[in-house]
C-alpha cells in the first residue's frame, strides 16, 4: 500500500455489506438490523395467544418456554435460546480467538472488555503499544476510539436532556444563533436530534476536508452554511461536523465546553479515569496506544491524528475497563452502581431508530437503522443489537456491540487502521453468544470488505503519466490566487522545483507535477487523503487559466465536481 493510504474518518462498519454491495462511504455509515419487531411468519401473533409450541413446532424453531409470552413483550422475544452457561464459554474462548486474530493481522496491539448483566467478566490487553517498544497493552492503555466518540457523546447529551436543559427537538440555533445551513427554514428547524442521526441534509462527511487543511472547529461550522443541501429530513448522510455542532449546542446551553461537559455529565461520575474529550489528554496519557498503518504489508507508526474539531463525533480517547463502565451504563438504563446517573427516557431515545440508515435492497434482506450516535437492528436470532464502529485511516480501529435483552456488551479498540479487526472479533463472540459456535470466518469476511477503502478514487489513480504529454501553459501563466467561498484562496507559485499549490488558513504547500495539459497532480495529507489526484486548470483569457479544480476537493465521496472548482481572483 501506499506511504499515505485513503483515510476515511471515523464512521460505524456496515455489517450487511457482507450480504449486499454498497459504496464505500454507505459501508462506513450504517449497520445491519432492521427496524421493528422480530417475527418469524405468524409465529409471534399466534404466540400472544398461548400457542407459541405448536409455532415453534411448526417453524422448526427451538422451543420457547410456555411463559415467555407473559413475561416479555412480544417484540422482545428471540426464538434462538441461550443457555446459562453459553456466555461463560463464549468469554473464556475470547482470548484464544483475540490473539489468532492479532496474529493473523498483524495489528500491532488490541484491547477486549466484555460486560454482562451489570458486571465486568473480561477486560484483556493484547499485543504492544508501538511497533519497535516492549510496552504491551493492557485493560487500561488509552486508545483514540473514534466515531465510538459519537454513542459517548449521545449518552452526554442525553444527561442534559435529563437535566433538562435541553430537549432533543430543540433547534441548534436556540443555542448557538449564528449557525446556518444553506437552506433558512433548516437553519431554523434543524435539531440536535437530527444532526446525531444524520438526517439533516448535509452532504456526506461534509466538513471532513476542511478539517484535513487545518481549518478549526468554529472555522467548519460556520462553512456548513456552503455547502449544497439534500431535502431536510428525507436522506441519511453521516456527518461528524453535524453532530458536533449539535453536541456543542448543548454544551453552550450548559455554559460548559464539551470537554468539561463530558467530564461532569459523565466520565465524572462513571469514574472513567482514562478518558477525555481532548487531544492533549491522548497524548499526555503514559499508557498509550500509538496509531498505525500497513505499509507494504509492515505495520508503522506513521501518523498522529488530532481531531480536537470533531471532538463529540470522533476526539474521544479511552482505555476498556472505561469503555466497560459506559456499556454497563447503557445496558441498565442509565444507571450505574445503583445510581441513576443519565436520565432512562432521555437515554431509551439514543438506542430506538431515528432513520433508516441502510434500507435492504433485496426482500430478504434486514434493513439498518440508526439512533442517536447508535446503530441500531435486529441480528440473525432476532435480538436487538446496539452497535457503532470507529475509523480513523490514519491508524486506529475500534468497534462495540450491545446486547441489551442479556445486559451484554463486548468492546474492542485498536491502534491499527481499519481492516476490519475488531469488527470479526465482536461478531465472532455474538456468535459464541448466541449460537454457540462462529457461523463463519467473520475476519475472512470483513477483511476484502474492508479493502475498498484504502482505494483511490483519482480519475489519475493506477495510471502512468503519459509518455508524450500535451505541453502546459508557461508556468507563469498558472501562477496566481484563486478563489473558493468553501475552502479559501489556493495560491499557486513557482520556485525552482516548479509550480506549488498552497491550500488551507495556514498554507499547506503542496509541489505539483504536471500530467497532461493543463491537468497537474498532487500529493494530498490528512484522514481523507487516498494518493495521487488532480489538479486542472480551464478556460481563460490572455493565456492564464481563469478556474483551478482540485479533484479530492470535490469531496469524499463526491458531492458535486465543481465543489472543488477555485476562480482566479
Amino acid at each position: 500500500m501506499a506511504a499515505n493510504p485513503h483515510r476515511r474518518g471515523t464512521e460505524p462498519v456496515d455489517g450487511s455489506a457482507l450480504v449486499s454491495p454498497l459504496d464505500r462511504r454507505r459501508f462506513l455509515g450504517v449497520m445491519v438490523g432492521t427496524v421493528g419487531a422480530a417475527a418469524v411468519g405468524g409465529t409471534v401473533l399466534s404466540a400472544c395467544g398461548g400457542a407459541s409450541s405448536t409455532a415453534a413446532a411448526s417453524t422448526g424453531a427451538p422451543p420457547v418456554a410456555a411463559d415467555a409470552f407473559t413475561k416479555v413483550a412480544p417484540n422482545e422475544v428471540s426464538f434462538v435460546p441461550i443457555s446459562a452457561d453459553q456466555v461463560a464459554r463464549a468469554t473464556s474462548g475470547l482470548t484464544k480467538v483475540a490473539g489468532d486474530m492479532l496474529a493473523s493481522t498483524g495489528v500491532p496491539g488490541m484491547a477486549v472488555a466484555v460486560v454482562h448483566r451489570g458486571k465486568v467478566v473480561y477486560a484483556e490487553g493484547f499485543g504492544i503499544r508501538r511497533v519497535g517498544q516492549a510496552a504491551k497493552v493492557d485493560a487500561d492503555t488509552v486508545f483514540q476510539i473514534a466515531s465510538l466518540s459519537k454513542a459517548v457523546a449521545s449518552t452526554v447529551v442525553a444527561g442534559v436532556v435529563g437535566q433538562k436543559v435541553v430537549a432533543w427537538d430543540d433547534p441548534i440555533v436556540r443555542y448557538l444563533p449564528t449557525f446556518s445551513l444553506g437552506d433558512p427554514y433548516v437553519t431554523a428547524n434543524v435539531s440536535i436530534a437530527d444532526m446525531f442521526s444524520h438526517r439533516s441534509g448535509l452532504p456526506d462527511h461534509a466538513g471532513d476536508l476542511l478539517e484535513d487543511l487545518g481549518f478549526d472547529q468554529p472555522q467548519i461550522l460556520a462553512r456548513l452554511m456552503l455547502y449544497p443541501m439534500d431535502p431536510f429530513r428525507a436522506a441519511y448522510a453521516y456527518t461528524n461536523f453535524g453532530l458536533t455542532a449539535a453536541a456543542e449546542a448543548a454544551a453552550t446551553a450548559k455554559g460548559a465546553t464539551w470537554a468539561d461537559l463530558s467530564r461532569q455529565v459523565l466520565y465524572g461520575p462513571l469514574g472513567m479515569t482514562s478518558t477525555s474529550s481532548t487531544y492533549a489528554d491522548y497524548v499526555a496519557a503514559p499508557n498509550r496506544a500509538d496509531l498505525h498503518v500497513r505499509v507494504d504489508g509492515r505495520w508503522e507508526a506513521r501518523f498522529q491524528r488530532d481531531p480536537d474539531a470533531q471532538s463529540p463525533a470522533g476526539g474521544a480517547s479511552s482505555s476498556v475497563s472505561d469503555m466497560a463502565r459506559w456499556m454497563q451504563l447503557q445496558l441498565a438504563g442509565g444507571t450505574f452502581n445503583g445510581t441513576q446517573v443519565i436520565d432512562g427516557d432521555a437515554l431509551l431515545q439514543t438506542h430506538v431508530p431515528h432513520y433508516a440508515s441502510s434500507p435492504a435492497t433485496t426482500l430478504g434482506a434486514k434493513s439498518g437503522s440508526y439512533g442517536l450516535g447508535f446503530n441500531v437492528g435486529v441480528d440473525g436470532a432476532g435480538r436487538l443489537r446496539l452497535s457503532h464502529s470507529g475509523a480513523f485511516g490514519l491508524g486506529a480501529a475500534t468497534a462495540f456491540d450491545l446486547l441489551p435483552s442479556e445486559e451484554l456488551g463486548i468492546v474492542t479498540l485498536t491502534n491499527g487502521m481499519p481492516i476490519g479487526l475488531p469488527e470479526s472479533l465482536n461478531a465472532t463472540f455474538m456468535d459464541m453468544v448466541e449460537v454457540g459456535n462462529s457461523t463463519r470466518d467473520w475476519l475472512k469476511a470483513y477483511l476484502p470488505r474492508f479493502a475498498p477503502l484504502t482505494e483511490n478514487p483519482s480519475e489519475l489513480a493506477g495510471r502512468s503519466a503519459p509518455s508524450s504529454p500535451a505541453p502546459a501553459r508557461p508556468d507563469a501563466a498558472y501562477v496566481g490566487t484563486y478563489l473558493n467561498a468553501l475552502y479559501g484562496p489556493a495560491i499557486v507559485g513557482s520556485g525552482a522545483d516548479g509550480l506549488t499549490l498552497s491550500l488551507g488558513p495556514v498554507p499547506q504547500v503542496f509541489p505539483l507535477t504536471h500530467w497532461d495539459g493543463d491537468t497537474f497532480s498532487y500529493l494530498p495529507t490528512g484522514e481523507n487523503a487516498a494518493g495521487i489526484t488532480a489538479v486542472t486548470f480551464a478556460g481563460g483569457s490572455g493565456g492564464s487559466p481563469a478556474t483551478v479544480n482540485i479533484e479530492n476537493l470535490n469531496g469524499v465521496p463526491v458531492i458535486t465536481p465543481t465543489l472543488g472548482t477555485f476562480q482566479r481572483a
